[in-house]
């Protein structure tokens, strides 16, 4: 995955033919486009292979299952074109572990704290120790909040040189500027681009404002 502007579009739109020409629109601003349950839903898997052709796509499937189910779920998203998954962590190791050695040339992306405001309930409180299991089990990276980018510095301290997806960016709430300054390689926005009536001009400004900080 290239690190250009450090912006991971979100594209949780749920009408294929508009996410896809979003997609197209802002390309030339993101370094990947990242796809939930909404758009796969609606679209169906072959929109993975259609937005791959475009930029990387990140499959955020948050996975969370047992090692053989985990690693069925990589291998058909990777089979697809996707250049990488987003995996829960609390899983465990085995399950962490089947879905790194099923990916192949692909990344991994393991959960340590989700960025709305539940995620202080459960998660937050073993961040750090889900970032360690990661490490060990040879993530490509970690998912840290930019809603509190005080908890991307702490997951840095943890995971040294792996990378860092922070969401929340926009409507969340956070901001792409703290989270980049706080230690995250790449920010990930969703609604305050796809929902915008000129999602290219968003996007241009939020590469500004990283461009600003770095």
């Amino acid at each position: 995955m290239r690190k250009d502007t450090r912006i991971i579009l979100a594209l949780d739109e749920t009408d294929p033919v508009k996410a896809l020409k979003v997609a197209d629109d802002v390309k030339e601003y993101i370094d990947a486009v990242k796809v939930n349950w909404p758009l796969i839903l609606s679209a169906g898997p072959e929109v993975i292979t259609r937005l791959s052709k475009m930029t990387d796509v990140i499959c955020d499937l948050k996975v969370a299952d047992i090692p053989n189910t985990a690693s069925l779920i990589v291998k058909g998203a990777v089979e697809r074109g996707a250049s990488a998954v987003i995996v829960h962590a609390f899983t465990g190791e085995d399950s962490l572990e089947a879905a790194v050695d099923a990916a192949g040339g692909a990344e991994i992306y393991a959960v340590t704290e989700m960025s709305h405001p539940g995620g202080v309930t459960f998660t937050s409180k073993h961040a750090e120790e889900m970032a360690k299991i990661g490490v060990k089990c040879g993530v490509a990276g970690f998912i840290a909040p930019a809603t509190r980018p005080e908890r991307i510095s702490a997951i840095r301290k943890v995971i040294g040189s792996k990378k860092i997806l922070s969401p929340g960016v926009g409507t969340q709430g956070g901001s792409a500027a703290s989270a980049i300054s706080a230690g995250a390689d790449y920010v990930i926005v969703g609604r305050s681009v796809y929902g915008s009536p000129n999602p290219k001009k968003v996007a241009s400004e939020m590469e500004k404002e990283i461009r600003f900080v770095l």
